[in-house]
């Protein structure tokens, strides 16, 4: 990453007039030799210039000049003391990081040693004056500081001077560090000054530790030689009583209190001297204990007081340890036992804060501090400090207890949210690991040998893969022992590690891993083979590495292999750049059909990738022959049109990203793009279409380098030849930008889809930013005369858009285009746009004033705006005076100002026009000019504002002070009904009051009716008066329908347009109000009153109304809007001057809180929708205070609440149950807010304990708050979910990890589960359920125990389990379904098996009467849970046994019918499923064969086999579950794997008998589990069978085949019958099937009608449609493949595709559109393209019709399966010869050179690729070719004529359904305020229409033309048709207003569309009739 390098700013010197005026005479005396007078002259000099850098010149020359004298030839005068003291004046008077400081400093440590002493003495003499005349200005404090740390700072001078002076400095920082901490006391609220004190502070303390630090000797001299009282010893005191305050106060910042610690032990250190007697006193601090300090003096004993406190701070001891690390020397010599003992006490005293550390932060800083002790303890051991030998090392050995805590450290925190704390923690594992290295012989000697590395290594590997922390471990090992060592513990870790490339929040963490491997598995290899062997080295490498990538590139899915490319494959193609050519080889000689599975990229897209990754990292370049060479250029061709967009994009990265930006854009890669453009600018994907535009960006910004390096060679270049050549390529890239520019306004039409819209000009954004589209330039590149007006007025037109980004990327656009193109400098096209701006500024469509905002912002650089303005004034007869230009030719900066200025005071008149009339009627207001539009319209024109140099402040301060008058009056009017109860439904009758009283009637007029039809009718209003001369009109009662009455007076008002009205003003008020306070300069005290726009009272004034509409407001819409203008307010409250303003926020917090506990039910704040705007009032106070601050505010607010939201006995009344929702919901957003980060984290155990207890109280509200605020809290402590699984692991957390975040959590919900766990009691017959129990049970859900927790752990999860266990026991279903999945993560899977037969053996032996099903149900529920778990976890150790099955087979009882309970035994069935069945279990297998056996034989027992007991439909409670789980076990043993139960070992009758007996089982839901298991195998098989090419199977046998059939024929149930038929679809792929309907057999055309008829009889089953029309498909094609001839006979074929072209309609299911693209892609070689038409045309036709439809779908997956029918094309309708030259012909007589291109190298691909089930293409370019094929096929079957009607036909379109489309859309815009039309994302009307157009053009030159003259009728009849619609089209065109592109979008764009067809057909009507084939 490219940082921008700061720049210091240089300042002057600066002094006093007095001062250097003495100076100068000074320097003026005379005497002295000649060079003191050269100096001295250079001095004066310098005091008499004021620029910077001319004084930094001067002051280096003086340097020169002083380092010149000699001690013989100078004399000592007054001169030479002048020069001296100016110099050393200088110095002190300047900043810090001033560079003329520095020069200084420079300047005077160059004087020659003989001067020094006297340099010394002024300088100290300059310093001391500053110390003595310092002030109480605290000011001054800052800059004295910087001069003594300054002095310090590589200064030898400076620093004697600090020695001469250490009497006077030390106390001066004593004193400004005791005045800092006073005046901190008092700034609370004020968090600006509070935090420029906490720097001063933090700069006071590390000026005293470099003072104190670079002063020992000398303070240890003072210390001895004094007595003991004096000056020096009580100033040391002095500051370890600040450094003690401050380490003490929590207020203080966490930097500040760090730096304090490390003063503590320095200065400690400083007294003490350097012996062992320090670490004993250090020691004693850490543990708070003044017994091990008896050794330090009495003085700096008492002056530590506060550190031995037992009540003090946590933190104090964190910071004293990293003071001890930081500031004692750890390598070196022996120096005693307490230093030993020392540091081993500081990882104890760190690990101790784990659970008591609640901020995020305190955690980064225990994580750095013991990552520094580990490094310390390293050095230690290095250094040889340990003595005797033996004790440090074997406390920092592997396996020793402080190890194995530090281990426990590591494994809670490698996963913790912040970024630092994970980075730490892994650098503290590398450094344990090397301690253990260091402490241990063996592992010295021999990593790979040594058992603690072994087994660590095994740990880690066996961890889940969802654990990020665990690659930083690894990573880790390997750089310690190499991969070598952790591949032959697993080979395929490479693998693994690739599979996980596809996880987003994996992928960073698996490819860093990844890295290390590769990289030292390379170095080994190298390492091992030597200088001779490393080809056979890299050939292994190759098979470790690159092999699995390219089989993961080549066969995973495309989502799963983005990472590879962002993260892997860049890395190992730096690694080792000569792999490219192994892998395109290997990728080349892998067909490239060979895809994989459905989704995947393929060989062609994964060399596309890997090309790209070269490509980009500079290993291969495009003249290198990459084109020609390593890949052929049609497989380029095809993989930029190729149907997967990563494919795509690949391909273009490869043409696009270079690693030389000035690598010359050859002919090649511009035909590409070509190629490319035209079918990839309308992408539905956002990510796609970004990517699109980045990597144009790259290929453009090639293009201007290259251009600009070739232009610089045009004019040195001498060679002739070379020089034609430049020009020859400047040409060509002038040509490509020319067409790039015309495409691309090419398709900004209307109706084109927002896609093509967004991405056209996105492109055309970044043409103008590189390049430009001026006129009359210079530059070569220049674009302007490509530019028409009617392109430009298309781009203008694009402001209109429904979609908020293309309108802002128009606006910007057109902001570049040349002005003669967009026409504004034309008064009247200027007059026009304004007045369409006004009228979209007042239009009751919310989207609308949006518009009229672009528009505006548009106007606001022309200068004849105001001129505009006053013409639109006096047509509306308002007194309107625009601010006139006071230059004629005014600077950009100024008309924008005025310009701003003129619009905002027209907007705001007409705006309190209108709201005066709002205020006598809402109604009339809402109806005809809502007053958001006009607001919304200002706050646009301020946003374009620069504040900062305004000029007209006198006119914009009026103006500010009036809009926001007007903002309050918009608000009083409006506020009524969104702060009603129940906004959304009421509306506000009109009054003829008087406005002081009419708010206060129209809000009792709010009332409810009775009827449903005042909410869902209109009312109309009369815009005359009647019977009132100045009333309003009242609105009638009755509904009415027609739109208007018949002058066009009416208006028609619906609820939801005055809610709107209502809610946008607020929300625009609150919008005005926020810009206003944050933008526009504030009028203080401080500044010039010409300066500020806006008062202290009025931004006081504004915060009070956001409080009233947050905090009373109860729309949604209304509040949340209201609170994005707050946030403005508040963050300009922080960063004001104003102390005033800035303690605002602390009490607006305070009032507010105290409001929320005095709550009743009669309080204005609302109790009900969530608390509405009181949680964003609070948020908005809370978010603005700053990150960097202690959060007091924060802090304050979160202990009140949690105080008011925990549940009290004496507070059960109304007056505490209001205050408590409150609380819990304003704790639910506080908890959301993502800005509060990690500072609300120390807030969250309370937040949980509230929530849980919440749930105990009776009243419904707080128990539903509770529910929010406790839903909230678990996505905050354990993350967003990453998937539908709800217990997912990757949202789960360790146990120790858990309470180790939240302490406080352990004994609560052990507590409460003890509670809930007694109240569980099933044998009582009572059913009692704990209010919270099913909190705990979610929240312990989510926990597990890691494999690497110790045993010894105060916080572990084994007290949990007995209670967990218990809840098993309850009567509530759900709760012992709960406690099972609860228990699971709380057993080590090591003790999964003793477990389950502790559970087991629990389980009675036999039935009895006291026997209790549901606590025999809660344990096989439990037991169940557990061995699912132990079954997928990767780290379960073998089977250790037959206990279980010890325990289960005496109790086969519970699955038997001796079990009367149902329920039970079907649990108990499942248990067996799962120990039986193919997964592993804690069984050993003789053990396992026996148990499989007496189950087998249960279940041949059972009532699934044998009659009897609930075999019937209502059978008793669990009858169906306990059937399912027979089902599921039948199914394990006959389907999923019948070899395991021994069902194929000969004995292969009970097989088919169980799988009969389901299908046949009465119960739907059994032959739906059997049909659904019955699929799968059958699907497994069939992929196996193509990536194999295996002979099919004979599974399943006959019997079953024909109960299938027989199912298939007589299944009433729906989901069944789909299943079956989906079945019969797979098994019909590869053979006939035998159909019987009880004796008699049908045939496939009986079967075929029978089918049709279900299909056509559940056309509302989606499901059954889709797979009975898929099995119709199926019949059909066999019917054709079977009898050619004879199929034409079959009537029920035209039933079929009727279906099937009914299916591809717009207006389907997306699954039922899927359905028909599958059926049609698989008739493609047998109906669609069939040279005998077995279908007939007109059928044919209409599925190639119906084809097309789908392939512009909205539905992406719809398109994309339908552009496979390329890849079932026959090959005769490949024929090389005829289709490539009859499509360079239409190429080359085509005048759409983007189209001729394109069919061009759609030819190239089909004609070059070997295999045309390779073909794969996007859907553009596969409706491009399918209609182009279509039309070959018209000539093959002879049908040229009929081709033509039909392609005319379909161009002119269907008119009856367009006109009702449009009468719908008609009447959507007028009734739905929100309707914007028919928003089809993706399909281009206007872009089909041209499309058939073009292929006609082709048809016409097609043989058998001349039989068109039979079809005159046909062609009279369509000539009038389009005529008709011509003429038809321009008369509506010309009735609609001016502009209707603006004022009428839809309908504009319909007709344009309508006009574009009719004149198409027209031309080629024309056309013919010109070759005079029509007579």
């Amino acid at each position: 990453m490219v940082t921008k390098k700061k720049t210091v700013k240089v300042e002057a010197v600066v002094l006093d007039k007095d001062r250097r005026d003495k100076l100068i005479v000074s320097l003026s005396v005379d005497g002295g030799d000649e060079w003191i007078r050269q100096l001295a002259q250079t001095l004066q000099d310098c005091l008499a210039l004021t620029d910077p850098m001319q004084q930094i010149q001067l002051v280096k020359k003086a340097g020169s000049q002083l380092e010149l004298l000699s001690e013989e030839e100078t004399s000592r005068g007054p001169l030479l003391q002048a020069c001296l003291h100016t110099m050393a004046l200088i110095y002190t008077s300047l900043l810090a990081k001033n560079p003329l400081r520095r020069a200084s400093a420079s300047a005077l440590s160059s004087v020659p040693d003989w001067l020094q002493e006297q340099t010394v003495i002024c300088l100290s003499a300059c310093l001391s004056d500053s110390l003595s005349t310092v002030g109480s200005d605290h000011s001054s404090y800052s800059h004295l500081i910087d001069s003594i740390t300054a002095c310090l700072d590589a200064f030898p001078l400076g620093e004697r001077c600090i020695h001469r002076l250490l009497a006077e400095v030390l106390p001066f920082l004593h004193k400004a560090l005791s005045e800092y901490l006073q005046l901190n006391s008092g700034l609370a609220g004020r968090h600006v000054v509070q935090a420029q004190l906490m720097h001063s502070c933090l700069a006071a303390v590390k000026a005293s530790m470099l003072v104190v630090q670079r002063s020992q000797e000398l303070i240890s001299a003072a210390l001895q030689a004094v007595h003991p009282h004096c000056t020096l010893q009580l100033t040391l005191s002095g500051l370890l009583d600040c450094y003690t305050h401050i380490l003490t106060d929590e207020n203080f910042l966490q930097a500040v209190q760090s730096t304090a610690g490390m003063a503590v032990v320095l200065l400690t250190r400083s007294v003490m001297g350097s012996g062992d007697r320090v670490a004993a006193v250090v020691a004693g601090l850490l543990q708070g204990s003044e017994q091990c300090a008896e050794c330090a003096p009495v003085w700096l004993t008492q002056s530590c007081t506060g550190l031995y406190d037992s009540g003090r701070p946590a933190g104090v001891s964190l910071y004293l340890c990293h003071g001890a690390l930081a500031m004692l020397n750890w390598r070196g010599a022996t120096q005693g036992p307490q230093r030993e003992q020392l540091l081993l006490l500081v990882p104890h005293t760190l690990l101790a804060l784990d659970t008591s550390v609640k901020e995020s932060s305190t955690a980064m800083v225990v994580a750095r501090v013991l990552t520094l002790w580990s490094g310390a303890a390293l050095e230690s051991l290095q250094g040889g400090l340990s003595s005797p030998p033996g004790l440090l090392h074997d406390s920092l050995r592997g396996g020793s207890e402080l190890q194995g805590h530090l281990l426990e450290h590591v494994y809670t925190h490698w996963e913790h949210p912040l970024d630092g704390v994970r980075h730490q923690t892994r650098a503290l594992f590398k450094n344990l690991l090397l301690l253990h290295q260091h402490s241990s012989p063996l592992a010295f000697s021999d990593p790979y040998r040594d058992p603690y590395f072994t087994q660590l290594t095994h740990n880690l590997l066996g961890l889940e893969w969802h654990q990020r922390g665990k690659y930083g471990s690894l990573a880790c090992l390997v750089e310690l022992l190499g991969a070598g060592y952790l591949l032959a513990l697993d080979p395929q870790l490479p693998s693994r590690l690739l599979g996980l490339m596809g996880d987003q929040t994996l992928a960073p963490y698996a490819s860093d891993l990844l890295e290390r491997l590769f990289v030292s598995h390379k170095a080994q290899l190298v390492e091992e083979d030597g200088t001779g062997g490393t080809e056979a080295g890299m050939e292994r490498w190759h098979q470790t590495w690159v092999t699995p990538l390219l089989q993961v590139l080549c066969r995973a899915r495309l989502d799963q292999t983005t990472y590879i490319l962002d993260y892997f494959l860049p890395k190992l193609l730096r690694c080792s750049p000569s792999s490219l050519a192994h892998m395109v080889q290997a990728l080349q000689v892998t067909p490239t059909c060979s895809a994989g599975p459905p989704g995947s990229r393929g060989a062609l897209g994964a060399l596309m990738t890997c090309l790209r990754a070269a490509r980009a990292q500079g290993v291969v370049q495009s003249e290198e022959g990459l084109w020609g060479g390593l890949v052929p250029l049609f497989l380029l061709r095809q993989a930029l049109v190729h149907k997967h967009d990563q494919v795509r994009m690949d391909a273009l990265g490869l043409l696009c990203e270079s690693h030389r930006r000035t690598e010359v854009l050859t002919s090649q890669e511009m035909e590409l793009l070509h190629h490319f453009l035209p079918s990839s600018l309308n992408s539905q994907s956002p990510g796609v279409r970004q990517l699109t535009v980045s990597l144009l960006k790259k290929l453009l910004c090639r293009v201007k380098d290259s251009g600009q390096s070739l232009q610089r060679r045009l004019v040195q270049e001498r060679d002739q030849g070379q020089k034609v050549r430049d020009q020859h390529i400047l040409d060509t890239y002038k040509e490509f930008l020319c067409w790039l520019c015309e495409s691309l306004f090419g398709v900004l039409l209307p109706g084109a889809s927002f896609s093509t819209c967004l991405t056209a000009l996105h492109l055309l954004c970044q043409l103008a930013h590189l390049f430009t589209f001026n006129t009359g330039s210079d530059d070569v590149f220049a674009l302007g005369e490509v530019v028409t007006p009617a392109q430009a007025q298309n781009v203008l037109y694009c402001v209109a858009s429904n979609f908020l980004e293309v309108k802002q990327l128009a606006s910007a656009l057109l902001r570049q285009l040349p002005p003669s193109a967009v026409g504004l400098q034309e008064p009247c096209r200027m007059q026009t746009l304004l007045q369409a701006a006004l009228d979209l500024s007042t239009s009751t469509k919310p989207f609308d004033s949006v518009t009229a905002a672009h528009l505006f912002n548009l106007f606001l650089r022309q200068p004849a705006l105001p001129q505009a303005l006053l013409l639109c004034a006096q047509e509306q007869g308002l007194s309107f005076q625009p601010p006139a230009l006071t230059q004629p030719q005014a600077f950009e900066a100024l008309t924008l100002e005025t310009n701003t200025l003129a619009v905002v005071q027209y907007l705001l008149l007409c705006l309190k026009a209108e709201v005066v009339k709002a205020e006598s009627s809402l109604l009339l207001a809402a109806a005809s000019y809502p007053l958001y539009g006009r607001a919304h319209c200002i706050t646009a024109a301020l946003q374009q504002l620069n504040t900062g140099c305004l000029t007209l402040t006198g006119q914009w301060r009026n103006v500010m002070s009036e809009l926001i008058t007007v903002s309050y009056r918009m608000s009083d009017v409006v506020s009524p009904v969104v702060q009603s109860s129940s906004p959304e439904g009421l509306i506000p009758m009109d009054t003829d009051s008087e406005t002081s009283a009419g708010l206060q009637r129209i809000l009792q007029e709010i009332q409810p009716r009775d009827t449903n039809d005042f909410f869902t009718t209109v009312r109309e209003l009369d815009t005359e008066p009647s019977g009132q001369e100045n009333g309003p009109a009242a609105p009638t009662d009755r509904p009415q329908h027609d739109s208007t009455g018949g002058s066009g007076e009416g208006y028609r008002v619906t609820a939801q347009m005055v809610l709107v009205c209502c809610w946008r003003s607020m929300k625009e008020v609150s919008m005005v109000l926020g810009q206003v306070c944050q933008s526009l300069p504030l009028q203080t005290s401080s500044k010039h009153s010409d300066q500020g726009l806006i008062t202290e009272e009025q931004v006081e004034g504004v915060g009070l109304y956001f409080r009233q509409q947050l905090l009373q407001s109860r729309h949604r819409g209304a509040f949340e809007l209201a609170y994005v203008g707050f946030v403005r307010l508040t963050d300009m409250l922080r960063r004001s001057g104003s102390r005033t303003l800035q303690q605002l926020p602390g009490r607006w917090l305070t009032e507010v809180l105290q409001e929320v506990k005095s709550s009743d039910p009669s309080s204005k704040l609302c109790a009900t929708r969530r608390s509405a705007g009181i949680p964003f009032y609070i948020q908005a106070l809370l978010s603005s205070e700053p990150k960097s601050s202690s959060c007091s505010l924060l802090k304050m607010t979160m202990r009140e609440l949690t105080a008011l939201a925990m549940p009290s006995p004496d507070r059960a009344t109304d007056q505490t149950t209001v205050p408590q929702v409150h609380a819990l919901n304003i704790l639910r957003a506080l908890y959301r807010d993502t800005r509060l980060g990690e500072n609300i984290i120390p807030f969250v155990s309370e937040g949980v304990q509230a929530a849980v207890l919440g749930f105990t109280s009776p009243v419904w509200a707080v128990r539903n708050s509770s529910t929010l605020l406790f839903s909230t809290l678990i996505t905050r402590i354990f993350g967003v979910k990453k998937g539908k699984d709800e217990h997912s692991k990757e949202n789960r957390m360790t146990g120790r990890e858990f309470f180790t975040r939240f302490p406080a959590l352990y004994p609560f919900l052990l507590s409460q589960l003890e509670e809930a766990a007694a109240s569980v009691d099933s044998d009582r017959g009572q059913v009692i359920l704990h209010p919270s129990l099913f909190l705990l049970l979610l929240v312990l859900g989510r926990l597990f125990p890691s494999p690497m927790d110790g045993s010894s752990s105060p916080l572990g999860l084994a007290p949990f389990m007995p209670f967990i266990i218990r809840c098993g026991r309850s009567a509530v279903y759900r709760t012992r379904e709960m406690a099972a999945r609860a228990l699971v993560p709380f057993v080590m899977v090591t003790q999964v098996p003793s477990t389950i037969q502790t559970l087991l053996e629990d389980l009675p032996l036999e039935a009895g009467p006291r026997t209790q099903q549901n606590h025999i149900h809660g344990i096989l529920l439990q037991v169940l849970f557990l061995l699912r778990s132990y079954q997928t976890d990767t780290h379960r150790p073998q089977a250790a046994g037959s206990d279980i099955s010890q325990a289960l087979r005496p109790r086969l009882w519970l699955a038997s019918r001796q079990n009367l309970c149902l329920v039970t035994r079907a649990v108990f069935v499942d248990v067996l499923e799962a120990v039986c069945g193919p997964l592993a279990a804690p069984v050993g297998d003789s053990e396992l064969k026996e148990l499989r056996e007496e189950t087998l034989a249960l279940l041949m027992a059972s009532e699934l086999v044998t009659p009897g007991g609930p075999s019937a439909v209502c059978g008793p409670p669990g009858t169906t579950q306990y059937l399912l789980s027979l089902a599921r076990l039948a199914l394990s043993a006959s389907v999923e794997s019948p070899l395991l139960w021994g069902m194929e070992d000969g004995n292969t009758s009970r097989g088919p008998l169980l799988l009969g007996c389901l299908l046949q089982c009465p119960h739907y839901e059994v032959r739906e589990l059997a049909l659904g298991e019955v699929l799968r195998r059958l699907e497994r098989e069939r992929d196996e069978e193509k990536g194999e090419g295996q002979i099919s199977s004979h599974w399943p046998q006959e019997t079953i085949i024909s109960n299938l059939t027989t199912l298939a024929l007589h299944e009433a149930h729906p989901q069944s019958l789909a299943k079956v038929l989906q079945v019969l679809s797979v098994l019909s792929v590869n053979s006939d099937l035998l159909w019987r309907d009880g004796l008699r057999n049908l045939t496939q055309t009986e079967v075929l009608e029978r089918v049709l008829t279900l299909a056509e009889g559940f056309a509302h089953s989606v499901e059954l449609h889709c797979a009975s029309l898929t099995l119709a498909s199926r019949l059909v094609v066999h019917l054709v493949h079977s009898d050619p001839q004879g199929v034409a006979a079959v009537a029920c074929l035209g039933r079929w595709g009727a279906l099937v072209s009914q299916s591809c309609g717009v207006e389907q299911n997306a699954e039922v559109k899927m359905m028909a693209a599958e059926v049609l892609v698989n008739a493609t070689p047998t109906l669609l393209t069939s040279p005998n038409l077995p279908l007939g045309v007109s059928h044919t036709v209409s599925l190639w019709r119906g084809l097309f439809t789908l392939l512009q779908d909205e539905d992406q997956d719809v398109r994309d399966r339908a552009a496979d029918f390329i890849s079932n094309l026959p090959t005769h309708l490949l024929n090389p010869g005829s289709r490539l030259r009859r499509e360079r012909t239409l190429g080359l007589e085509h005048k759409d050179r983007s189209a001729s291109i394109l069919c061009i190298s759609l030819a190239l691909i089909l004609c070059q690729a070997t295999d045309v089930a390779c073909v794969s293409v996007c859907p553009p370019v596969a409706l491009d070719m399918g209609v182009g094929l279509l039309c070959q096929l018209f000539q093959l079957w002879g049908q040229v004529p009929m081709g033509i009607l039909t392609l005319t036909e379909w161009l002119l379109g269907d008119q009856e359904q367009e006109t009702a489309t449009a009468e719908a859309t008609g009447l959507d815009e007028e009734d739905f305020l929100f309707e914007k039309g028919d928003l089809n994302l993706w399909a281009e009307p206007v872009q089909w229409a041209r499309l058939l157009h073009r292929h006609l053009g082709v048809l016409f030159k097609a043989p058998g033309l001349t039989a068109l003259n039979q079809n005159q009728a046909e062609l009279l009849r369509l000539s009038a048709q389009a005529e008709a619609l011509s003429l038809a089209t321009q008369q509506a065109l010309e009735g609609l207003p001016a502009l209707p592109q603006f004022s009428c979008t839809i309908e504009h764009a319909r007709l344009a569309l309508q006009q574009e067809r009719a004149t198409l057909v027209l031309a080629i009507l024309g056309t013919l009739r010109q070759t005079g084939l029509s007579g």
